[in-house]
């Protein structure tokens, strides 16, 4: 890795706008970049303080470039720990690639993706966690995802890693000091206590494993089916859901052939909506693909919505009864939600027949396939029991933790180190249990220690940090 030298790139998105921002960062970044400015002051930056904002011109040799202005942070007190510069200059593409183009010919690299935080990284002014959160901050699209990128970025996570990590640490470095006295049958690190800190480190390790389930669906977006045979007002739904004209809606049987999905947030939660293919028996091919498309969507979900037609439920109750039975059956660990559609098409005494019709359900099929819990009635044309809808989906998903600002693990990368380090910390206290030698339990604890440090950053390589950093965007 080339961390010496100076880079630079974009720090806004490409293209234009009304202000674009170009990061320049190394050791020659202030004496580069003071050589084309030309600051309004007559100042010379630099000459000039860290923190400080100037206005003036970017020049190539006697042509003005742009109107700037030029924020100088003096290393280490900046965001990669280096002398860096940042220019706010007005947002076409032309002066964007002209400035960039300049301060590579006077010297600076283009930066590659994440290399900007790669430097804050191993220059100390971050971990390798709250540098992956920075990823995850730039991407979160929702509150529930952003707030746990902020909590990560700002260090709760690794804070929770650090501390066990050091009080394990500190008894391994007791068991060590044993081995140097083995002769003499010396006894530095207390039993019962290494006994409570590895109960307390495999509490804090399952909970942490645990948030991973509900970290990960919200971090990726709650994926939610729709299903149920054709004009029964899926495409409906989904444009109420969404609040637009997404879907294409039609009195035509079998509209939609192929899934059309879409995202919105609600609660601070981001769910993935997936209006499927009509279900039923057709000759027509192309819909048939679509039917199987729809079973493939289905597995795919986190919840399903399957959706009933009022009126027609009337007519053929028992046939949906036993469709509802029959997904139930194939996707037993699924949430199922029944909603009752075009409810303003009917009277309230058929709404009692079809809700007690679809409750007694339950007793005679397997626990959970259909409850009053799980029973919604609707007008999907006219946004009758939406919110509710919307509200029994955020049930789904467990936001006790988010709520209290515990520490939730979105990461798959922090995920499996987690679980070997339990692994390793089981292995601890299986040896304690069995009164092994300080020597063969110091080999355990070192294992768990080496996972603790691949969160954080104190066990690296080369090709961790590519693998991570190469997922980043330019410029960051």
């Amino acid at each position: 890795m080339r961390i010496n030298d100076t880079i630079v790139a974009l720090a806004t998105p490409s293209g234009a706008g009304a202000i674009a921002v170009i990061r320049v960062s190394g050791p020659q970044a202030i004496e580069i970049v003071s050589g084309l400015f030309r600051a309004k002051s007559k100042k010379i930056l630099s000459d000039q303080p860290t923190h400080t904002l100037h206005l003036g011109n970017i020049i190539d040799g006697e042509r003005i470039l742009d109107e700037v202005l030029v924020s100088v942070f003096h290393g280490p007190r900046s965001y990669t720990g280096e002398n860096t510069i940042e220019i706010s200059c007005h947002g076409s593409r032309y002066i964007q690639q002209e400035i960039i183009q300049l301060l590579v010919r006077k010297g600076c690299r283009s930066a590659e993706a994440g290399e900007f935080t790669l430097r804050a990284f191993l220059n100390g002014k971050m971990d390798l966690s709250q540098a992956e959160a920075v990823a995850d901050l730039i991407s979160s699209e929702n509150q529930a995802s952003h707030q746990i990128a902020m909590q990560q970025m700002r260090g709760g996570f690794s804070d929770e890693i650090q501390r066990l990590r050091q009080e394990l640490l500190n008894f391994a470095s007791l068991i060590e000091l044993e081995l140097d006295f083995a002769e003499e049958d010396v006894e530095f690190a207390n039993r019962d206590q290494f006994r409570d800190l590895v109960s307390r480190i495999q509490q804090v390790l399952k909970r942490l494993i645990d948030s991973f389930a509900t970290g990960n669906v919200i971090k990726q977006g709650i994926p939610v089916a729709i299903i149920g045979e054709p004009n029964v007002g899926k495409s409906t739904l989904l444009n109420a859901l969404l609040n637009e004209e997404r879907a294409i809606v039609s009195d035509i049987a079998g509209t939609t052939r192929d899934t059309i999905e879409d995202d919105i947030a609600i609660g601070g939660i981001g769910f993935r909506f997936i209006d499927t293919a009509g279900i039923r028996e057709t000759q027509d091919v192309i819909e048939g693909l679509g039917i199987k498309k729809t079973f493939e969507k289905i597995s795919q979900a986190q919840v399903v919505i399957f959706l009933l037609n009022a009126e027609m439920f009337k007519v053929q109750g028992s046939k949906f009864k036993v469709e509802i039975e029959k997904i139930k059956n194939q996707f037993p660990q699924k949430p199922l939600l029944i909603v009752v559609n075009k409810v303003d098409q009917i009277l309230q005494e058929d709404l009692d027949i079809i809700t007690a019709s679809l409750t007694a359900a339950e007793a005679s099929t397997a626990p959970g396939v259909v409850g009053q819990s799980n029973l919604i009635f609707i007008s999907a044309k006219e946004g009758a029991g939406v919110e509710e809808l919307q509200m029994k989906l955020l049930d789904f998903v467990n936001t006790g933790e988010l709520r209290n600002n515990n520490t939730i693990v979105t990461n798959s990368r922090h995920y499996n180190s987690l679980l070997s380090a339990l692994e390793e910390i089981n292995k601890v206290q299986d040896g304690l249990n069995a009164n092994l030698s300080g020597d063969l339990l110091a080999i355990d604890i070192r294992e768990a220690l080496y996972h603790f440090g691949l969160i954080t950053g104190e066990v690296t390589n080369d090709e961790l940090l590519g693998n991570i950093f190469a997922n980043f965007c330019i410029g960051k």
